[in-house]
């Protein structure tokens, strides 16, 4: 079973990840991407859904335009664990 990040743990993937901001509920990070349309955030998202469905690790997200709002947390863990904070510099990585 994936473990959850402690305190000492979520402070270092935090200041590893300085685009991704903390959320409560659940307990996670979140990251909000603006492109210039569309078809630019569809692309976006459909490169990190290959990431994602490698991982076997799948974020919650929407899109509205040129807007993608991406939040991650895993579930079995609890809250933010090792998973997500892989994910998101992957996600980093795209850009």
């Amino acid at each position: 079973m994936i473990a959850k990040l402690d305190g000492e743990e979520r402070a270092l993937a935090l200041r590893q990840l300085p685009e991704w901001t903390p959320v409560q509920d659940p307990d996670g990070i979140r990251r909000l991407f603006a492109f210039r349309d569309f078809t630019a955030a569809f692309g976006f998202m459909t490169q990190v859904a290959l990431l994602a469905e490698k991982a076997d690790h799948h974020p919650e997200w929407s899109n509205v335009y040129n807007r993608v709002d991406i939040l991650l947390t895993t579930h079995d863990a609890g809250g933010l664990s090792r998973r997500d904070v892989e994910l998101a510099a992957r996600i980093d990585a795209l850009l």
